[in-house]
């Protein structure tokens, strides 16, 4: 069994191409998507019209159950929300929040029981970003039977061990390589790369491998794109994998 996952592909089509051109040349036949499809200034609806087209088994993501809330809401003045038609929108809505792959392989989006939860990192009091330790991971996995659990929402890709033998596999971004974001503390996430990111997940004798693979696209576009809509912290990420601060 080998399959390709992905994740937070945030409407960044060419880095979706991208991918998916590096999995077929892999002869892998098999993908899945741990959510946030089209959530940002950049190609919302050709990105979701890809996706729908692909048919990947895909789970909701936290920013796309906001899309489907705030279109039963009515309306948004947001960039990907007046991209997408009904026929988007419906098919977000039709995602699952966690799933099981070929019995093995649970997906979730960020983790098992909340859509918007950092579980293999945490951000520290000063605003820091942390791999979490293992005494903080096991709990969120416990109940859950499947000897692969995949999560994204992060967008910092990561391998851990449990200590009971199952694998966490966060596959990074897609699309979106940084952000900045708030919690209790304003935080960066940023992993230094702008190429689009991905996992392979090959299951071999007793247990599982796990690759992590960067994939180069022409992603200055995509950096202009967000740019001219105003999205600074968007546009440095998608073009370098770093997000420049503001001089304090």
């Amino acid at each position: 069994m080998k399959f390709a996952a992905i994740a937070d592909v945030h409407g960044n089509r060419p880095a979706l191409e991208a991918v998916l051109a590096d999995i077929a040349a892999l002869g892998i036949n098999e993908v899945v998507n741990l959510g946030d499809h089209v959530s940002g200034p950049l190609e919302a609806a050709s990105t979701a019209d890809l996706l729908i087209e692909r048919g990947f088994p895909s789970v909701r993501g936290d920013q796309d159950r906001i899309l489907i809330e705030l279109w039963q809401a009515g309306t948004s003045a947001r960039s990907d929300f007046q991209q997408l038609e009904r026929q988007h929108f419906d098919w977000l809505a039709s995602m699952p929040p966690t799933l099981v792959y070929r019995d093995h392989v649970f997906l979730c989006h960020a983790s098992p029981r909340n859509d918007a939860a950092f579980w293999l990192d945490y951000i520290t009091c000063d605003g820091d970003v942390h791999a979490s330790p293992i005494e903080a991971i096991e709990p969120e996995a416990e109940g859950i039977n499947a000897q692969v659990i995949l999560c994204g929402h992060t967008h910092i890709s990561r391998v851990v061990r449990l200590r009971d033998g199952r694998l966490v596999v966060n596959p990074g971004s897609v699309g979106l390589p940084g952000y900045d974001g708030t919690t209790t503390v304003p935080y960066v996430v940023e992993v230094g790369t702008p190429h689009a990111c991905y996992a392979i997940l090959e299951r071999a004798g007793k247990g599982w491998l796990a690759t992590i693979r960067h994939v180069p696209y022409d992603n200055v576009p995509m950096a202009e794109l967000a740019r001219s809509k105003g999205m600074r912290t968007w546009a440095d990420a998608i073009a370098t994998g770093w997000v420049q601060r503001e001089n304090k």
